[in-house]
Order: C-alpha cells, then sequence, then structure tokens
C-alpha cells in the first residue's frame, strides 16, 4: 500500500539527536513530569482489504533549531480507525520554555521501523503549553494532511504524574459470558480504563485475547499504582470486556 499515499516527508522521520538537551536538563528545573494519552476517531482507511492499522508518533521540536526528533511511538493496533492506545507519552514539562510537539499518525504495513515505508494518515502540531493552558489537558482537533482533508481527528490528554511508586498485581476471571460468535463461543479480552480528573476515561490496559470460551481466566499482571489510579486509590476504575473479532469490529 505504500507508495499510493502520501508518507511524511524526510525530515519528520529522521531521529534527529538534540545537542542542547544536556544542558537545558542541567540549567533548568523540570516544573513537573506529565503523561500524554492518544486516541484517535474517524482515521481514514488506508488498506484495502481490511481497515488502517495505526499508530502514533511523537516529535519534539528541538529548542535551539528547527530539527525535530522522535520522542516515541504507541503501540499499533490492528484493523481500527478508532485506536485507543495503551502506551503514554511520558516527558517533563517545563512553565517557561515553548515545548513544540508534532504527533504523525501512519497505517503500519510492515515489520519495518521507518516510517517512510508505512502510510501517512495525518498529524498535528502544538504545544504542550497549549495543551495544559488554552485547552485544560484535554484536546480533541482534527488531523492534517495536504493530500486528504478527511483523515480522522486526534484526542490528547495530558496529566501531571504521581510520585507513586507502588505496583498492582491484578487477576482477573469471568463466567459465563455472552455467546457472541456465530460458528463459536466468544473470544474474550479485558481494557482497563483509568478515571481523568475531569471524569473522561484513559485506556491503561489491554489483556490477550482468550480464544473461543465464555469462562476465560486472562494471565496476572502488573502495573504501577499512578499509572491505574495516578496514586489515587479512591478513583474509579473502569473494565471493559469484548469478544475479538478479527476484522477489529
Amino acid at each position: 500500500m505504500a507508495g499510493n499515499y502520501p508518507t511524511a516527508p524526510p525530515a519528520y522521520n529522521e531521529l534527529v539527536e538534540d545537542p542542547s538537551a544536556g544542558s537545558r536538563i542541567q540549567n533548568a528545573i523540570p516544573a513537573t513530569q506529565v503523561e500524554i494519552s492518544v486516541k484517535c476517531k474517524n482515521l481514514a482507511d488506508m488498506d484495502v482489504f481490511s481497515k488502517s492499522d495505526p499508530i502514533v508518533v511523537l516529535f519534539i521540536k528541538a529548542s535551539n533549531g528547527n530539527e525535530w526528533r522522535e520522542h516515541g511511538r504507541t503501540e499499533k493496533i490492528m484493523n481500527t480507525l478508532n485506536p485507543i492506545f495503551v502506551k503514554k507519552f511520558v516527558m517533563n514539562y517545563f512553565f517557561e520554555e515553548i515545548q513544540h510537539l508534532r504527533f504523525q499518525v501512519y497505517d503500519v504495513d510492515s515489520s519495518s521501523a521507518s516510517l517512510s515505508d508505512h502510510d501517512f494518515i495525518g498529524r498535528l502540531d502544538t504545544t504542550l503549553g497549549s495543551i495544559i493552558g488554552e485547552h485544560s489537558g484535554h484536546f480533541d482537533t482534527k488531523l492534517e494532511n495536504k493530500e486528504m482533508p478527511k483523515c480522522g481527528s486526534i484526542i490528547l490528554t495530558v496529566e501531571e504524574v504521581s510520585d507513586c511508586r507502588d505496583v498492582v498485581t491484578l487477576h482477573f476471571k469471568a463466567n459465563k459470558l455472552d455467546k457472541k460468535d456465530f460458528f463459536g463461543k466468544s473470544d474474550p479480552f479485558l481494557v482497563f480504563y483509568r478515571c481523568n480528573e475531569d471524569s473522561s476515561f484513559t485506556a491503561v490496559h489491554r489483556t490477550e485475547v482468550i480464544k473461543n470460551t465464555l469462562n476465560p481466566t486472562w494471565k496476572s499482571f502488573s502495573v504501577l499504582s499512578r499509572a491505574l489510579c495516578n496514586g489515587d486509590y479512591d478513583r474509579s476504575i473502569l473494565v471493559e470486556c469484548y469478544d475479538w473479532d478479527r476484522d477489529g469490529g
């Protein structure tokens, strides 16, 4: 599929080291550490026989120039135009600096680590201060792509990271689930969501899929309490159970 749709310009795909990063860290005390959660909706479908397999890549603009360096990537989610990513972007927020961010969304077509090998869906340029200040930590806006006006939207949620380092281990099972598959039982998995300060919910963990059963027992997993509830044990947690379908439904 690569080549049928526009990919990001080479400058967007390069991993560029920031030579001033060390001195900046030494000379400036980070105001706080924040976590950026990402989800998208109504993404463009870049595949012919299935839906897109999206990831989001975050670039940060170097403080001393126009170069962009890659900060991180979300996980890939198969066959969906409305992905909710579990992996977060964690970074320091400097009150007195303008921190330029670029979020780029791709449809992953292979195991290649090079972004130029995948279909570019759209991007958002913003600043961390704008998300936190102007949008109160929750920013829902359209992606940009000059070659494809209707490429979807991106939703960003920013929250201060708690310094709590407790680890929580959870083990879940279910009994007598609904039979959702016509020729079988169900292929269930769980998604765990943290309640944010604005009462919205952010996905923080997705279990494995267990095939063809109505009485699943998932593997136990460990997660930092700050990821699950930001260290607040009275904060609500939402758990949803889904039946996995190969077509992403």
